[in-house]
């Protein structure tokens, strides 16, 4: 079989294809054959040597990849929901850059008629955050009037779908004007491009009172005005921190990751105005069953019913991951990307 491997934290070269023996399914596991993988930009940050789950649970060396799509090969002893030959997706903590990977029954879900195996690829994390984020993190009611930044991306578009269903009022956030329609098709009733417009202006004037929510992974670029432009109640939901990681060809910038953490903002348990700062890591959430059963469950039947377009997918093969890691650190890519290997 074959994996991306990264033995050492760095640039772009320190992804290596490799040659590995295949692995075989233990008890309550399943072996799936890997025909797509999802690209993710905790998977820069893992390369990088920096994301929490990836140190904890694995250290080094690691084959990234949380989210996959493919076929069963073999079931290990126990199993019962899964058979050889059988078209699937899921997650897994890592490892998801491969032809092969055993992973857990709870972890894998039979692939939706409506997608293909790189759709399904690019579906699970991110629309696992956006659901964990909007259902199971506090009560979202209908009307809400939520803030989406990088509304383009992966997470954004999921964010703007899940927020449709539950009948909110979406506003939209981008970084170029060609991502703006991007937005729109996605369910965004309001789309603001940072580009061209004055963010925050524009936000008070879409919503003066300030929004319910707020969806940011940006980080100290924008942290304490969207906290700012919260409704008393409001939530803030932060799930990264994409502008604090300054980056030149693939590598870190140290002294302004130093200089950016510095100016990250501090809030005060004191500051009692009845806005809420709500962070979590979706890696951390893979062992609580009930959660990501109850997330797939509402999200399959939303498949089915067509209230959940398939992902817009970029691929790139198996063995040009680097071009795929350059593409989503520029931030000019929409929709997800996905690495296929189909020999």
């Amino acid at each position: 079989m074959q994996k991306i491997v990264i033995h050492k934290p760095g640039g772009y070269d320190r992804l290596q294809l490799e040659i590995h023996p295949e692995p075989q399914p233990g008890p309550g596991q399943v072996l799936v054959r890997i025909y797509a993988a999802g690209v993710n930009y905790a998977d820069v940050a893992i390369r990088w040597g920096l994301y929490d789950s990836a140190k904890e649970y694995v250290g080094w060396p690691i084959t990234p990849g949380f989210e996959y799509g493919g076929v069963v090969l073999e079931v290990g002893e126990g199993v019962t929901a899964f058979a050889p030959g059988q078209r699937v997706f899921g997650v897994n903590l890592f490892g998801a850059y491969s032809t092969h990977l055993c992973v857990p029954e709870h972890l894998l879900w039979p692939l939706p008629s409506q997608f293909s195996l790189e759709q399904a690829a690019g579906f699970p994390a991110v629309f696992m955050t956006a659901y964990h984020g909007l259902h199971q993190l506090f009560v979202l009611r209908p009307g809400s009037h939520l803030l989406i930044h990088s509304a383009a991306g992966g997470v954004g578009t999921a964010l703007l779908q899940l927020g449709k269903i539950a009948g909110c009022k979406m506003t939209g956030v981008v970084g170029s004007t060609h991502k703006v329609e991007t937005a729109k098709q996605f369910g965004a009733d309001f789309v603001i491009d940072k580009s061209r417009q004055d963010l925050w202006k524009e936000a008070e004037k879409i919503a003066p009172e300030g929004f319910d929510a707020v969806f940011d992974a940006n980080g100290v670029s924008t942290l304490k005005q969207s906290f700012l432009h919260l409704r008393p109640t409001g939530k803030l939901i932060t799930y990264g921190f994409h502008s604090m990681l300054p980056k030149k060809g693939g590598r870190l910038n140290w002294p302004k990751l130093v200089w950016n953490f510095l100016k990250t903002p501090r809030f005060s348990p004191l500051n009692m105005s009845n806005k809420s700062i709500i962070s979590f890591n979706l890696s951390f959430l893979f062992a609580e069953k009930d959660l990501l059963q109850q997330a797939m469950d509402d999200m399959l039947r939303w498949i089915d019913e067509g209230r959940i377009l398939a992902p817009q997918v970029t691929t790139f093969p198996l063995e040009k991951v680097a071009e795929a890691h350059k593409f989503i650190e520029s931030g000019q890519s929409t929709g997800k990307l996905i690495l296929v290997n189909q020999d």
